[in-house]
C-alpha cells in the first residue's frame, strides 16, 4: 500500500522549519524531547497504518445503517478507535492532571495528520470528541468538568457539536431549539438538529452533545443563543450512567463522502424529558461554541490537506509504475513504453498536488505552533500576538486547503486516467471525501466574509499587521539565503515582499472605501480577497521551506539532497504558476466590481 503521508516531510516541517524541539525549553514541555516527540509520531503512524487505513474503503462502501433502532457501523471502526483510545491520543495534548501527555499542539497535530490521511471518516469521531472536551475544559463549570471531562478524555464518552437546524443551516441566528428553565437550574431542551456528525452510534458508552439553543424569551438573533451540555444518557455525580435523556435519532443522512461517519438528524425532547446544563453565561453560547468551531475549522483545513496529500502520494506511486507511451520524438512503436512520470504534463499535475498538499500541511502545523505560543510562550506580548495571528489565519486555513486540496485530488484522478474514477482505486474516494470540506464548519463563502468583514479589522487591523510582518520577515530571511543550483530564494523573497505590499494596499483601499460603498458592495467579492490572501500565505509557507532547503543543500545535504531539491522546485512552481493570481484578484478588488451584486434573480 503506498504511503499516505511522507514521514521525512513531517520531520522537515517540525524540526527544520518550525524548530518544534525548542519548545522543550518551556517548563510545561520540559519532560519532553525530540525522542518523545518522535515516539509519538511513530505510534501514530503505526496505528494509522495498522488500524485506520485498511478499512477506509470498506467503511465507504458499507455506510452506517439502522438495525432494530441502533446504528450499525463496520466493526473495524470500533477496533481502530479502541487502539486510538488505548494509545492515549484523546488526551495527549492535555495536562498530566487530566490524564494527558502534556504534548505540544504542533506535535499532536502532526500525529493526528497521520490518522486523517489514513481514514478521514473514522478519525472524525475522536476529533469531534477532542474539540468537545477542549470547550468544556475552557468554559464548563467545575461540576461539568468533573462529570464529563475524564470520560471524554479517556474516550469512554464521545462528543459532538450540534448547531445547524433544518430551517436554519448556517444562519444560526434563526435556530429554533429552545431551553426552558427548571427549578433545579437545568433546562428542558426541545428541538431538532441536522448534519450532526457522530450524533448516534454504539462506539462509546455515551455521547455528549454541545447544543446551541435559545432560552425561553431570550432576545432574537445570535445574542440570544446559549450553549448546553446534553448527554445521550444522563451522567450521575460519580460518572455512572443514568436514564436515557430523550435524545432520539431522527434519521441518517447519506453524504457523497465521509461515508463512515454517521451524519444525523437528532430530535431533542420529543417526550419532554431532555435535560440540558447551561455552559457559562446565558446568551453567550455562540462565543463559547466558536472555541470549538475555530478548532474544527483548522481541523477541516488539515483534513483537506491530508486527503490531498494521500491522493498525491498514491498518484505519484502510480505514475512511477504505470508504463504507457514513449518519450516525445520516439519513432519506434516497438520500443519499450516508459513510466508516465516521464511525461512533462504528468509531472505538472504531480507538482500541483505537491505544492497544494505540502503547502497546506505546512500552514496547518504553523497554526498549531501558534496555539502553543498562545498558551505557553513566556512573553505575554508574544502570547497575545500568536492569538491574533491565529485569528486572522483561521479562515484561510479552513478555506484554502479545502478549495485547493480538492483541485489536487482532481489531478490525482487525472493521472490514473480511466482507473482514477473507478472505485477500485482510492483517489475517487479522496475526492468525494474532500468535496465536503469547502462546506464543513462554515462554507468557504462564510470564511471569506469572516476574513474581510471582521478579521482584517480586528484590533484596529493589528491581526493583519502581524501577518504582514511575518510575511516580510520571511522575505528578509530568504534574502540572506544562498542561491543554490540555479534556485534563488532571495528572488522569491523579493516577489513575496512585492505581493505583500499589494495585499496591504488592497486591504487599506477596500477598508477606506467601506463607509462610502456600504457592506454589501465591500463584501460582494470577498471570495476573491480570501483567495488572494490564501494564495499569498501558501507562497509564504513555500518560501519558508525553500529557504531552509537552500541552506541545507548549500551545506551539503548528502542523502537528503533530492528531498531539498524537490522543495526548491516546488516553491519555484508555486511562484510561477500560482502567485500571479494575487495580482489578478487585487485588480478586481480595487474596482469594487459590482457584477455579482447587481445580477438579478430573474436574469438567471
Amino acid at each position: 500500500m503506498p504511503a499516505f503521508l511522507d514521514r521525512r516531510d513531517v520531520a522537515f516541517q517540525l524540526y527544520e522549519v518550525l524548530r518544534a524541539d525548542e519548545l522543550t525549553s518551556r517548563e510545561v514541555y520540559a519532560d519532553h524531547s525530540r525522542d518523545t516527540f518522535d515516539a509519538t509520531l511513530d505510534l501514530a503512524f503505526n496505528l494509522a497504518e495498522r488500524y485506520f487505513a485498511p478499512h477506509n474503503r470498506e467503511a465507504d462502501l458499507n455506510e452506517p445503517h439502522v438495525v432494530d433502532g441502533k446504528v450499525r457501523i463496520v466493526p473495524e471502526v470500533g477496533r481502530a478507535l479502541d487502539a486510538f483510545r488505548e494509545a492515549g491520543f484523546f488526551s495527549a495534548h492535555h495536562a498530566y492532571e487530566l490524564g494527558g501527555l502534556q504534548l505540544p499542539a504542533v506535535v499532536t497535530q502532526a500525529a493526528h495528520a497521520a490518522f486523517q490521511a489514513a481514514n478521514i471518516a473514522t478519525t472524525a469521531y475522536p476529533f469531534l470528541t477532542i474539540g468537545n472536551a477542549n470547550l468544556l475544559a475552557a468554559f464548563g463549570t467545575e461540576d461539568q468538568k468533573r462529570r464529563y471531562l475524564p470520560h471524554l478524555l479517556s474516550g469512554r464518552f464521545f462528543g459532538t457539536m450540534a448547531l445547524s437546524e433544518p430551517q436554519a443551516g448556517s444562519s444560526l441566528a434563526d435556530i429554533l431549539t429552545t431551553a426552558t428553565p427548571r427549578d433545579d437550574g437545568t433546562y428542558l431542551i426541545t428541538g431538532t438538529k441536522m448534519w450532526i456528525s457522530g450524533g448516534e452510534h454504539e462506539l462509546s458508552e455515551n455521547i455528549v452533545h454541545l447544543v446551541l439553543a435559545r432560552i425561553k424569551d431570550a432576545p432574537r438573533g445570535t445574542r440570544g443563543i446559549s450553549l448546553f451540555v446534553v448527554p445521550r444518557y444522563r451522567v450521575e455525580g460519580d460518572g455512572t450512567l443514568g436514564e436515557h435523556n430523550d435524545v432520539r435519532l431522527g434519521g441518517l443522512l447519506h453524504k457523497m463522502g465521509y461515508r463512515g461517519t454517521t451524519s444525523t438528524i437528532l430530535n431533542f425532547g420529543d417526550e419532554g424529558r431532555c435535560v440540558g446544563e447551561l455552559v457559562g453565561e446565558p446568551h453567550q453560547g455562540l462565543s463559547y461554541m466558536f472555541h470549538m468551531m475555530n478548532e474544527a475549522r483548522i481541523g477541516v483545513g488539515m483534513g483537506a490537506a491530508m486527503l490531498a496529500y494521500a491522493g498525491y502520494l498514491y498518484s505519484l506511486d502510480y505514475a512511477r509504475t504505470r508504463a504507457q507511451g514513449r518519450p516525445t520524438g520516439a519513432k519506434d512503436p516497438h520500443a519499450e513504453q516508459h513510466a508516465i512520470i516521464g511525461h512533462a504534463d504528468v509531472r505538472r499535475m504531480l507538482l500541483m498536488q505537491k505544492a497544494y498538499a505540502e503547502g497546506s500541511f505546512a500552514l496547518g502545523l504553523y497554526c498549531a505552533h501558534l496555539l502553543d505560543d498562545q498558551r505557553t510562550h513566556p512573553d505575554a506580548a508574544r502570547r497575545e500576538e500568536a492569538g491574533l495571528l491565529l485569528d486572522v489565519l483561521t479562515p484561510v486555513m479552513k478555506a484554502w486547503p479545502s478549495e485547493y486540496g480538492l483541485k489536487a485530488n482532481e489531478q490525482a484522478i487525472q493521472i490514473l486516467g480511466g482507473y482514477g474514477y473507478t472505485r477500485e482505486y482510492p483517489v475517487e474516494q479522496y475526492y468525494r471525501d474532500n468535496r465536503l470540506n469547502p462546506i464543513h464548519e462554515g462554507t468557504n463563502g462564510i470564511q471569506a466574509l469572516d476574513l474581510l468583514g471582521r478579521k482584517v479589522s480586528l484590533r484596529g487591523g493589528a491581526a493583519l499587521g502581524l501577518l504582514l510582518r511575518e510575511l516580510r520577515a520571511a522575505a528578509d530571511d530568504a534574502g540572506a539565503a544562498p542561491d543554490v543550483e540555479g534556485w534563488s530564494p532571495a528572488a522569491w523573497g523579493q516577489e513575496l515582499r512585492r505581493l505583500t505590499d499589494l495585499l496591504e494596499s488592497t486591504t487599506r483601499g477596500l477598508l477606506a472605501r467601506a463607509p462610502e460603498v456600504g457592506p454589501d458592495r465591500l463584501l460582494a467579492n470577498a471570495s476573491a480577497y480570501l483567495d488572494l490572501t490564501g494564495t499569498l500565505v501558501i507562497a509564504w509557507t513555500w518560501l519558508r521551506q525553500a529557504t531552509v532547503a537552500a541552506r541545507a543543500l548549500h551545506a551539503g545535504a548528502g542523502a537528503d539532497a533530492d528531498f531539498y531539491r524537490g522543495k526548491l522546485q516546488t516553491c519555484r512552481y508555486f511562484f510561477t504558476w500560482d502567485s500571479p493570481r494575487v495580482e489578478q484578484h487585487a485588480r478586481l478588488l480595487a474596482t469594487l466590481d459590482p457584477t455579482t451584486l447587481e445580477m438579478r434573480d430573474e436574469w438567471f
